[in-house]
């Protein structure tokens, strides 16, 4: 791995091996502040790593601050009682509240994944702080310079309003735009699903390929129907998930759409290494995007979500690298297999549909 003084302005991670000492490295030279915002935070080897290296930080002065997600998150304030000692704060970002409507004021977590560092590095992709994952494969892009200062406002808008349900929504949907980067910072919504609906733009305009990496692979039918026509007027399109994710219920749940799309000449492949935990886009090796929503229900209605698109080449040759990379350990869909599934399994995937925005 690189030292971080021979990182380029953007830099591409998909190892947690290379990308956590990375991180680590960056915390250890901060002088001023250090923000991070993550959705699980794990009570294991890698979240003591980090919580130590902050807990430093903060006895030397550093303002550091940690947001978590608490639903997501396996840590409780007494974890960070030696960091909280010394200076530094903690948020759990809407902590389990039982009421009448349980449901409705839980069910919206913060799955966001930032770590801003000095108004000149920031961390921003796919990965928890967690030791589960470190044989996964993600997408973390570690940007230096000016674009530093908008991801540092999404991290204090969120800080702002960790523990509270009713607030201007529209105030925290403004898409940022820095220097031909976009920044799209979705909140729960029915309507105002801002990713998802600049995914549907830019498949709609693809003229040559489009490729898609993720996790849990449940698309609207909207998405589903972009995708489709993209794929009967000739273009490209691949759609990369693992093998088997880390929750089998969106495994079988996604089946249900994989034939219709394999049919339309969506062409899909599955990651056989581990899980694959990437979250990211390509379109006509024009523009990118990377961030920290999954191309499913859940993401895009229920969760709150970050997003960077652009047109940077390096980013893009970055990324096309990856996805090479990616797909050198991957198996294309049979739809004679699909065809031929066990009837439990399409059982089951019909049983889940009803829920699909729940996964």
């Amino acid at each position: 791995m690189m030292d971080n003084k021979e990182f380029p302005e953007y830099f591409l991670f998909d190892d947690p091996m290379a990308f956590y000492p990375a991180m680590l490295k960056d915390i250890e030279k901060a002088r001023t502040y250090i923000y991070l915002e993550t959705y699980r935070f794990g009570n294991d080897s890698i979240g003591r790593k980090f919580r130590d290296a902050l807990t430093k930080k903060a006895y030397e002065g550093v303002e550091v601050r940690l947001l978590v997600d608490s639903w997501g998150s396996q840590v409780t304030a007494g974890f960070f009682a030696d960091f909280l000692r010394v200076g530094g704060d903690v948020r759990f970002f809407r902590k389990i509240v039982f009421s009448f409507d349980f449901f409705t004021k839980n069910h919206r977590r913060n799955h966001r994944k930032l770590l801003i560092i000095d108004d000149r590095i920031v961390y921003m992709g796919s990965a928890n702080i967690t030791g589960y994952s470190l044989n996964w494969r993600e997408m973390v892009i570690r940007l230096t310079g000016g674009i530093t200062l908008p991801f540092k406002k999404t991290f204090l808008d969120s800080w702002k309003i960790y523990n509270k349900y009713i607030f201007n929504k529209l105030s925290y949907k403004k898409t940022i735009y820095y220097r031909g980067f976009e920044i799209i910072q979705d909140i729960p919504s029915i309507y105002r699903q801002m990713i998802k609906k600049k995914y549907e733009v830019l498949i709609r305009g693809a003229a040559r390929e489009v490729i898609i990496e993720t996790p849990y692979f449940v698309p609207g039918y909207i998405i589903r129907k972009e995708l489709m026509e993209a794929a009967r007027r000739g273009v490209s399109v691949k759609v990369i998930v693992p093998m088997h994710s880390d929750v089998t219920t969106v495994d079988l749940l996604r089946s249900k759409y994989l034939g219709p799309l394999h049919k339309a000449g969506v062409r899909i492949f599955f990651y056989t290494l581990d899980n694959l935990h990437a979250k990211c886009m390509t379109v006509d090796d024009e523009v990118f995007s990377i961030g920290s929503s999954n191309v499913d229900y859940r993401s895009f209605r229920y969760m709150y979500e970050i997003a960077l698109f652009g047109g940077d080449s390096e980013i893009i040759g970055q990324m096309n690298v990856h996805l090479a990379k990616t797909l050198e350990n991957c198996v294309a869909f049979s739809y004679e297999k699909w065809l031929h599934r066990p009837r439990i399994e399409k059982f089951f995937a019909f049983l889940l549909v009803p829920f699909r925005h729940l996964f």
